[in-house]
């Protein structure tokens, strides 16, 4: 046993170093797969909950959040709760559990797990909210990797476990975590479609200059072979844009939208985000919103020269693992000023008037950031 997992291990090491961030062998998860099953760890357990909304359900509030630790208070989750939500979505960085020991076992996410079910708020959330969830690098792996993460077979398997995915779920099936989900009745569907931006993404392009305004990380790739989402997602994403819906929040991890910064986000792989562009533009989809997180800030954000109807998108981080009282990158396709302290997402859908209204809200549950929208306008007709 022993020999085989630091087998595992050395094999793993060598295909990630992080300056250049190669992708893992395609058969490293298959490779791993007899020590998975084999391995006696205590794993997270699924919890009691508020359960997923029935079909039919009519969404007019939802909520949504990223980047909490329990390393820190969670009491927005309680501010959350009082929000009484329709739907709350978590759109990654759901815990803090990079892979630093190297490990396949991958202890530093289960103890993350633990915690955070042992938490009193995020059980409260659990029991009186319904909940969907997306992963971003923190409850992937280890920080920005994508398919080069050699334990992310197991990584999803505690992802499943954790948020109680049904075994018929179609996630059980597949690579990646990729789903979607729509409710409401005719006239009055919300279809919520959550990307998987890890299991296949490739080798971002590292920085010239690290910590150049603009270009902290990363910059856009010229590599146009690397991929954003793998072509088994962008295939199920054509077909999914096709069902029909009235307003619908495609949720990344990670912003499509912003471009003034050079940390992890779709602007790093151009040809990718206008691949988004298209295929949304090609489905004949209305009433796309964009939804993401990752940013420790958020922001509210719009293009209207990308698809046939002005497409916005709602940032929101985080949860509890603010970096400052402000933030003040350059904004293009910007609306209005960021907010870094603790707030989270919120999306009110006013169905007689058919308005949407983006909303940031903070910590004690007060709208900081606001953008109104006639569902009218996300036509083209």
């Amino acid at each position: 046993m022993r020999k085989f997992v630091i087998t595992v291990s050395a094999i793993a090491l060598g295909a990630c170093q992080p300056e250049t961030e190669p992708a893992a062998p395609n058969n490293i998860v298959a490779a791993l797969a007899p020590y998975y099953e084999q391995l006696d760890v205590e794993r997270p357990q699924a919890l009691p909950g508020a359960g997923e909304p029935a079909a039919d359900t009519l969404l007019q509030t939802i909520l949504f959040g990223s980047c909490h630790s329990t390393d820190r208070p969670l009491d927005i989750l309680d501010t959350i709760v009082g929000q009484q939500g329709d739907l709350f979505i978590y759109t990654g960085d759901n815990v803090y559990g990079d892979a630093y020991s190297w490990d396949p076992s991958l202890p530093e996410l289960r103890s993350a797990y633990s915690s955070l079910a042992a938490s009193e708020p995020f059980r409260n959330l659990r029991q009186s909210t319904p909940i969907l969830a997306t992963w971003d690098d923190h409850d992937y792996g280890m920080n920005d990797f994508g398919a080069q993460f050699p334990f992310k077979g197991f990584a999803e398997e505690l992802f499943l476990e954790f948020w109680g995915v049904a075994e018929e779920d179609e996630r059980r099936s597949r690579p990646g975590i990729y789903t979607s989900r729509t409710y409401g009745p005719d006239g009055q569907r919300v279809q919520i479609i959550l990307l998987d931006t890890r299991y296949f993404r490739g080798a971002l392009a590292r920085t010239p200059q690290r910590n150049a305004v603009g270009m902290e990380r990363y910059v856009p790739t010229e590599d146009t072979n690397v991929t954003m989402l793998g072509e088994e997602q962008w295939s199920w994403l054509a077909e999914t844009l096709r069902e029909p819906a009235d307003v619908r929040l495609v949720v990344s991890s990670i912003q499509v939208l912003a471009d003034g910064h050079g940390w992890e986000a779709w602007r790093t792989m151009p040809h990718e985000r206008d691949r988004l562009f298209e295929t949304i533009e090609a489905s004949g989809a209305d009433g796309v919103v964009l939804v993401s997180g990752d940013r420790h800030s958020s922001g509210l954000y719009l293009r209207d020269d990308v698809i046939g109807y002005p497409l916005y998108e709602i940032t929101s981080s985080a949860l509890n693992m603010s970096y400052g009282d402000e933030n003040n990158e350059p904004g293009p396709n910007r609306i209005g000023e960021m907010y870094a302290p603790a707030n989270f997402g919120a999306i009110e859908v006013d169905w007689a008037n058919r308005n949407l209204s983006l909303e940031i809200r903070d910590g004690s549950g007060e709208t900081v950031r606001q953008q109104s929208i006639a569902l009218d306008t996300l036509t083209r007709n």
